[in-house]
């Protein structure tokens, strides 16, 4: 039972990777606040929090697919970059930790 509750907890933040590429990807060439990241990824995970959403672009950043920046103010600012891109794109493999869906 609580493997199985870690499980989920994996899933959903490797989810939320996923949709942060996603919205970042959207949001080029300007990038966007965390608050717009946040804003995309509530219709599809209601419940998620901008703590969560932080540690996420924390680790995506520590992945070299974002940049963020501002991270010393309320509001922080994240960009996506080329290996971001990238795996968006689907031109490169995709590395664990992020529930990227097969090509169609």
């Amino acid at each position: 039972m609580n493997d199985h509750i870690i499980d989920m907890e994996r899933a959903r933040r490797e989810e939320i990777r996923w949709m942060i590429l996603r919205a970042l990807y959207a949001a080029q060439p300007i990038g966007t606040t965390e608050i717009i990241v946040m804003a995309a990824i509530v219709p599809v995970c209601p419940d998620v929090t901008i703590n969560e959403i932080r540690r996420e672009l924390d680790y995506l950043a520590e992945r070299d697919l974002v940049t963020v920046s501002n991270t010393h103010m309320p509001v922080w600012f994240a960009k996506i970059n080329r290996h971001g891109i990238d795996l968006v794109e689907y031109t490169v493999p995709c590395m664990p930790g992020i529930t990227r869906p097969k090509m169609w």
